[in-house]
């Protein structure tokens, strides 16, 4: 066992299947030599070489598309999009080719990749380093979309992500990228993408989140503890496939749901749990599901952002609010 951060964790499980599987390749804008711009990949070029982990051109679409090209010549491309704001010259790759090549080659190829990028606000950057677009990747059939909160998942669910035969979204939320500190095993295991992890158990109210909101959830859960309430919190870990089966149950014992994202409001991941929240347990509903989300604006400059972000008092207002309806 090791004390790892997010860093350290994803580092790790890169440097597991580098070593495992000579056809892992790890590339995109700095990741060799510096390591990446959070040095989430450092280290890795010097131990495995410039064939294995190296830099590429700043050029999302020829990232991606060659990535493309290397996962149905058998190859397991992971790679990174700096920011999440940056992806998007690659978005026409994603939902073009890399979510559909086992659909359009009827099984005889795969587009078996992990595209890795630090999404959401929180370190005082601009609009497009900071923002939460993960709805746009879950909304895209034949994408997994993976968001981990703690170094243990971060690790587990990456190795899963890179021996997926499916493409991955893997998203870093990078204002916890080394402000969490957990043991977690120096050896391989998994995380199955798809399963949600029940948290805390409650009898009040279920409160549904995920990656950097995590820990205002938590601080909000301590409010709430100490006027009585009982949370019971999951932690969604993959945006897609979503855990329906763990959300309903939990709602069906609770009564209550809140949902808590940092992304904006309308047709977020907040909308989804809603619906799941309404379709699998309507009747055992005492309150109307709520979501804590972000705003429908663009992400404000660093001197605002936090206002934009959830805050555990605002998380706590609203708790509070579903269980005294």
């Amino acid at each position: 066992m090791s004390v790892m951060t997010l860093v350290k964790a994803i580092n790790n499980a890169l440097d597991i299947e580098l070593n495992e599987n000579e056809k892992v390749v790890v590339y995109g804008e700095d990741v060799g030599y510096e390591g990446g711009v959070f040095r989430v990949t450092q280290g890795l070029q010097e131990k495995y070489g410039k064939h294995r982990v190296f830099d590429s051109p700043l050029a999302e679409s020829g990232i991606v598309g060659t990535a493309v090209g290397m996962a149905v010549a058998g190859l397991k491309p992971v790679i990174e999009m700096q920011f999440s704001g940056f992806a998007y010259p690659g978005f026409n790759q994603m939902i073009s080719h890399v979510s559909r090549m086992r659909n359009r080659s009827r099984g005889k190829y795969t587009s078996s990749l992990v595209i890795r990028m630090p999404y959401g606000g929180g370190i005082k950057a601009l609009e497009h380093h900071s923002e939460s677009m993960e709805a746009l990747y879950g909304h895209i059939p034949g994408l997994k979309v993976v968001i981990p909160s703690t170094p243990h998942d971060a690790k587990g669910l990456l190795i899963s992500a890179i021996e997926s035969e499916d493409p991955v979204i893997y998203m870093e939320p990078k204002r916890i990228y080394r402000a969490v500190k957990q043991e977690v095993s120096d050896e391989k295991f998994k995380v199955k993408i798809g399963s949600a992890n029940v948290v805390q158990q409650g009898t009040d109210v279920t409160v549904v989140t995920y990656g950097a909101m995590m820990r205002d959830t938590q601080k909000a859960i301590a409010l709430a503890k100490k006027a009585g309430i009982s949370v019971e919190l999951i932690d969604l870990r993959t945006i897609y496939p979503l855990d329906r089966q763990t959300i309903a149950n939990s709602v069906k014992k609770t009564g209550r749901l809140v949902s808590v994202t940092e992304a904006p409001k309308t047709f977020g991941p907040g909308g989804e749990l809603m619906a799941i929240a309404n379709e699998e347990a309507f009747l055992h509903l005492e309150a109307p599901p709520k979501r804590v989300t972000g705003f429908d604006t663009i992400f404000p400059l660093p001197q605002g952002e936090h206002h934009y972000i959830p805050t555990p008092e605002k998380i706590y207002y609203e708790i509070e609010k579903t269980v005294k309806f």
